[in-house]
Order: structure tokens, then sequence, then C-alpha cells
């Protein structure tokens, strides 16, 4: 399998990982991107450690399938209390 034709995968709770995509076009302007901005579950900050951890584990789930090469959490609540 060739990773350099694979996506990158970029999550957060909302739409504030957005400027993450933006910087790296900036940067990488080769790059697919998958974003995924889970609008239906904001805000992260309300939830429980428990909760954001099994958000982003479904996450990071749906963007394996996808293929992602890697994946980038651009959430601070997700970073905080899941990886």
């Amino acid at each position: 399998m060739n990773f350099s034709n694979l996506p990158l995968g970029v999550f957060d709770s909302g739409i504030g990982g957005l400027t993450v995509v933006k910087e790296i076009f900036q940067q990488l302007p080769n790059e697919k991107i998958i974003y995924f901005g889970d609008t239906a579950r904001v805000p992260y900050g309300t939830k429980s450690k428990e909760t954001v951890t099994r958000f982003s584990l479904e996450i990071v789930h749906f963007l394996q399938k996808k293929q992602v090469k890697l994946i980038i959490v651009a959430c601070n609540t997700a970073s905080a209390y899941a990886l």
C-alpha cells in the first residue's frame, strides 16, 4: 500500500479545527484531508472524561475506515482526556 496517497484525518468537536486544516494546506498543499467536526455533540468541555474518550474512539474508528495515514486531534478537550 502506498501511504503517500492516503489522506490525513483531522478531528475536532466542532469547526475550530478548520484552522489546523488551513495550516496543513499551507504547509503541505498536496495532502488530501478528511475532516470530522463533531458538531452534533459539541461542546466536549461539558462532557465527562469517559464520554469524550468514547466519542474520540468512535471518530478514530471512523477515520481508520477511511484509510487515513495519520490522525491529527485538533480538539483540546479530546487531547486532554483521550490521548
